[in-house]
Order: C-alpha cells, then sequence, then structure tokens
C-alpha cells in the first residue's frame, strides 16, 4: 500500500469519526446533557489527528503542502476548520459552535472524498519545498486558511445569534431558546472570531502579496482573486470598525458576519471556477 493510498484511508477514516462527532452534537442539542458535547469534542480532535497525519502523508509525496487541486484544497479548509475549531474552544470555551462546526466539517469532507484528483498543477515557482519563496508561499496558504475557518465560526455564532433572537422574540419560547446561549455570548463569541480570522487573513494576505513579489516581480496585479480578496478584507475591516466606533453588535454584527463569510467563499472558490486568474488551477 502506498503512502497516497494510506493518506486516502486516512481521510476516509477521519470522515467517520467527524460524523461520529457532528452526531454527539446533535444529541447534545437535543437532549441538553453535558457529556454528549464532551464526546463531540474527543471525537473532533481524533478525527483531526487522523486528518492531519493523512495530510502530512500527502506532503511526503508532493514534497509540498497539499493544496493544489480541488480535493486537496477542500481536504485543507476541513482541516484549518477543524484545528481553528479546537484551538478557539480550548481557549474561549466556545463550545456552542461545535453544532456549527461539526457538519461544515464532515459536508467539506465528504465533497473532497468525492472531488476529483485530478493531477495537481505543476509550475516551477512551486518547487523547492525549503526555498524562500515556498517557506512564503506555506505561510500564506496557512494563514489564509486558518483566517477563513475563524471567520467561518464567526458565521456560524452569527447564525446561532439570529436563531436564538427570533426564539426570545416569539411568545411561546420554543426549541432552541433552552438550547442556545445566551445572546450576549453568542455575539462575544462572533467578536472573538472575527478578530481571530481577520488577524489570520491579514497575515496571510501579507505573506501572499511578498511571495507574489518574489515570484513575479510585483506585490499587486489586479489577479480576479486578489481583488475579491481585497474586497473580503474591507467587509471585515467595515465591521470591526463599526463594532469599535458604531456600536455595531448584536444582529447587525451576525448579518455582517453572514455576508462576510459569503463574500469569502465565493472568493476562496468562486472567483477560480467563474471567473479565473492565477489561482484557478488550484480549485480543478
Amino acid at each position: 500500500m502506498t503512502l497516497e493510498n494510506i493518506a486516502q484511508t486516512l481521510f476516509i477514516v477521519a470522515t467517520a469519526v467527524y460524523a461520529a462527532s457532528m452526531a454527539s452534537y446533535l444529541f447534545y442539542l437535543f437532549k441538553q446533557q453535558e457529556d454528549f458535547q464532551n464526546y463531540g469534542f474527543f471525537l473532533t480532535a481524533i478525527g483531526a489527528g487522523f486528518h492531519f497525519i493523512g495530510v502530512c502523508l500527502t506532503t511526503i509525496v508532493m514534497g509540498t503542502l497539499p493544496a493544489y487541486n480541488l480535493q486537496q484544497t477542500l481536504y485543507i479548509a476541513a482541516l484549518a476548520l477543524a484545528a481553528t475549531f479546537i484551538v478557539l474552544n480550548q481557549k474561549f470555551n466556545l463550545k456552542v459552535l461545535g453544532l456549527f462546526a461539526s457538519p461544515i466539517i464532515v459536508i467539506t469532507m465528504i465533497a473532497a472524498i468525492m472531488a476529483p484528483d485530478t493531477p495537481p498543477v505543476k509550475a516551477s515557482y512551486l518547487n523547492g519545498l525549503f526555498s524562500i519563496s515556498h517557506i512564503w508561499l506555506i505561510s500564506h496558504i496557512v494563514l489564509i486558511f486558518t483566517g477563513e475557518a475563524a471567520l467561518a465560526l464567526a458565521c456560524g455564532a452569527g447564525i446561532l445569534y439570529l436563531i436564538q433572537e427570533r426564539a426570545i422574540k416569539e411568545k411561546k419560547r420554543g426549541f432552541f431558546y433552552k438550547r442556545l446561549p445566551s445572546l450576549a455570548l453568542l455575539d462575544n463569541t462572533s467578536y472573538t472570531s472575527v478578530i481571530t480570522g481577520f488577524t489570520m487573513l491579514t497575515a496571510g494576505l501579507i505573506m501572499g502579496l511578498v511571495y507574489a513579489k518574489i515570484v513575479w516581480g510585483r506585490f499587486w496585479g489586479w489577479d480576479p482573486k486578489e481583488i475579491w480578496s481585497a474586497v473580503t478584507w474591507l467587509i471585515y475591516a467595515a465591521l470591526l470598525h463599526g463594532r469599535l466606533t458604531s456600536g455595531w453588535r448584536g444582529r447587525k454584527s451576525a448579518i455582517m458576519t453572514i455576508i462576510g463569510f459569503a463574500v469569502l467563499v465565493f472568493t476562496l472558490f468562486g472567483v477560480n471556477i467563474l471567473i479565473g486568474g492565477h489561482h484557478q488551477p488550484f480549485t480543478k
């Protein structure tokens, strides 16, 4: 059995474990027993372990971080989401985000497994794992995906905020009112995730600009991906500015996190598929 086959097997095992984690979080939502939430987090960590080993084996096979076709991009995105959720949950006790993170991870992993395993893009500027330019590239990829994962969690908190807000306004307190945390906690969770994601995204974009200068001799080339990345950055910058200066909290902030994430997803996948640019080969 080759390392590549072992990696694919590990991805399938990780998906099964992630699915069990999702089931645990769903049981927690319905039963409100803390044990189910603990099981869900534990299974997410186990799944991420298998997932990480699979990515490491693929890295050994390719000689670089595997993010050069659609399947690989989805695997990296799912791992970034799982790892970011684990870290934020441990640091800030954001357990509620497991209700959002676990199904997104499972969906992304299934999409990756079903995606065609097309030959990764080959270009001279991707050679040299330990070259200075390649280190900038890997840093760019890791920071961007980590930032996007945190912003995905912010979107999840925003969605849960809107659901809980509606439940509170209803005369008969329904299913979600007793099962979701307070609006204040959801708002703070979203804000923490946005701060984390925006910081990582900013650092990743800076790394990308430096990498572009090294490889193509310019920081900015008006590529569609660059333009939409700037648009995404400005949306989150406006959200943070609004929170700090104009009191954008609660419902307005939740809606902005959802809009921002929709634009982010379009920037990550839609631009490559619908518009093109030099990032397009990486999502085929």
